[in-house]
């Protein structure tokens, strides 16, 4: 069952917001993926974050992260075959590829792989020019025009009142 959200009224209120509610939309429509390898999302700080993925068997070799424009790729495949006689397989050794949507101006600052867990580290960094800053209002070169209007009209009047 989907449920359609209305957007419209958001972009009455909001200006470069379209990314958010197309992800929004989105989101609604991707169907359910296979939620192999398990992984967790950590905050670690105000702008930091931190992904643990669970890739028992793969070596660093067989993994790949790519970060694409506000996407994060993990993936991976096994390349060494085992064609042992097994009982019971319970590791999964399939290939996969986690795909992570990111924000604007996160990056990725560094990866580990121990114990079969992928540590993959985030941090927002916003560009300075990016950053709110105060705008100083000025008030005497706007005060000094209208007065000189006025003063120009007087000087008028008083022209036509001595001719």
């Amino acid at each position: 069952m989907r449920t359609a959200f209305d957007f419209s009224p958001l972009y009455r209120s909001s200006i470069g917001f379209d990314r958010v509610f197309d992800l929004l939309e989105n989101a609604s429509r991707t169907p359910s993926v296979d939620n192999w390898p398990p992984y967790d999302i950590a905050r670690t700080g105000e702008d930091a974050y931190r992904i643990t993925m669970a890739v028992a068997g793969f070596g660093q070799d067989e993994l790949s992260i790519v970060h694409e424009p506000n996407m994060l790729v993990v993936s991976g495949e096994r390349t060494a075959e085992d064609n042992g006689d097994y009982l019971h397989r319970g590791i999964a050794g399939r290939p996969f590829e986690r795909r992570f949507e990111l924000a604007d101006h996160v990056k990725v600052t560094g990866a580990s792989l121990v114990n079969g867990l992928l540590t993959i580290d985030l941090q927002r960094e916003i560009p300075e020019e990016m950053k709110p800053r105060k705008i100083e209002i000025g008030s005497g070169n706007a005060g000094s025009r209208i007065e000189a209007r006025t003063v120009k009209a007087v000087d008028k009047r008083a022209e036509k009142q001595a001719a």
